[in-house]
């Protein structure tokens, strides 16, 4: 029993991913055999009219740190920065809990989480430049800070409405 569970440990990974999450099903895959193939030659890139990155933590200025540094990184990549801002206030949420579990119901505590949250807009992308771009900043996301992209691809009008 003990060689198996020492064979089925080796082949696992056991390295730490960063948080994310993607509004659209994205498969990622990061097989060597994968990266060491050129790209398909006659296949197109994809386009991206806009890409939204939307930034959730508990520390605005980690956050804004943050944001910095994704727009010096987009910068550097000539990628076109739209607007980009943040909620004037946190979000909070409160949990009430009884003090004593068995009586006294008076007498009571409160806990509280604020999330604030931080958005920025990336124009006229490529597929190749979107996939570098988030692999970079993916790779430096702070802890304490959550990612959410929401991508709009640009797509050819069907055949049947060109006519």
């Amino acid at each position: 029993m003990l060689k198996w569970f020492n064979i089925s440990r080796s082949l696992v990974p056991l390295a730490p991913r960063p948080v994310r999450w993607y509004s659209d099903a994205v498969v990622a895959s990061t097989s060597q055999a994968a990266l060491d193939q050129p790209p398909p030659v006659g296949v197109p890139d994809k386009l991206y009219s806009r890409v939204e990155l939307q930034m959730k933590g508990i520390d605005p200025e980690v956050m804004k740190s943050y944001a910095l540094y994704a727009k010096t990184a987009a910068e550097h990549l000539d990628i076109e920065v739209g607007k980009h801002w943040t909620l004037r206030k946190a979000v909070k949420d409160r949990l009430t809990l009884l003090k004593s579990v068995h009586i006294y119901k008076k007498h009571r505590v409160q806990y509280e989480v604020r999330n604030y949250y931080r958005f920025m807009h990336f124009h006229k992308l490529t597929g190749s430049t979107l996939d570098t771009f988030l692999e970079y900043i993916e790779r430096n996301l702070p802890e304490g800070i959550a990612l959410k992209v929401t991508k709009v691809e640009l797509q050819e009008l069907p055949e049947h409405l060109r006519k």
